[in-house]
């Protein structure tokens, strides 16, 4: 397996590229529509094949490159079936498989950062987009979020998988670049709560001010950043 992490400065985003070693087909997770130039020079470096991108959900602080890397590679779209997004190819149901070649990555349904958010379980990777983050979580606030449902998708999902799993969010703004299961129960701050009440007076209360460009980007990305 091919696997890379690519930072996108400006929101913080973290971009995945998985690939079989074998077929040499990859896919790409959350990608930025100013990086793409950038993507496909590492596609060419590796000698891969782009055939998939995944977006977890309609992000609110970057533009996707979905549509523009779909009009370079003819690589197929992906999101999970409560996206927004008419335009995506394939859309994913809770617990559906995406295969890539010798590769299986299973979708994960975790409302509540967003109405559509979901997470991608490949091996002992979790891309968790922003559900669950290194020593946070993903803000409520906005988009359809609910601070109710993203505590049973943490919790009754995600907290549910081997400690081992190692974490890998679509956001760090400390320059950490992966975690795991256990260590997040243990030390990550939203998680130290002992009712979903609690947890929901914590997200109620973060006063977070909203992405400047949050209209524009939310409206591309429905189009896949077309």
């Amino acid at each position: 397996m091919i696997f890379k992490q690519v930072f996108d400065q400006k929101s913080s985003t973290y971009t995945y590229l998985i690939a079989s070693s074998e077929g040499r087909e990859a896919l790409i997770i959350d990608p930025v529509l100013e990086n793409v130039d950038s993507y496909i020079k590492l596609l060419s470096e590796l000698n891969l094949k782009l055939v998939k991108v995944i977006d977890t959900h309609i992000h609110a602080d970057h533009v996707t490159a979905a549509a523009k890397l779909k009009d370079i590679t003819q690589c197929s779209t992906i999101m999970g079936e409560h996206t927004p997004a008419e335009t995506v190819e394939i859309k994913v149901k809770d617990d559906e498989y995406i295969n890539l070649d010798n590769l299986k990555i299973r979708a994960m349904y975790t409302p509540g950062h967003t109405s559509d958010s979901y997470s991608f379980l490949m091996d002992n990777y979790l891309f968790s987009g922003d559900t669950l983050l290194i020593n946070g979580t993903g803000r409520t606030d906005f988009q359809n979020g609910n601070a109710k449902d993203a505590y049973n998708s943490i919790f009754n999902k995600l907290l549910k998988l081997p400690e081992d799993t190692l974490l890998y969010p679509a956001h760090d703004y400390k320059g950490e670049k992966v975690s795991t299961i256990g260590k997040e129960k243990k030390f990550n701050p939203r998680l130290q709560v002992s009712s979903v009440d609690e947890y929901i007076d914590i997200m109620s209360n973060l006063n977070l001010k909203k992405p400047v460009e949050i209209d524009t980007n939310v409206s591309k990305n429905i189009k896949l950043g077309a």
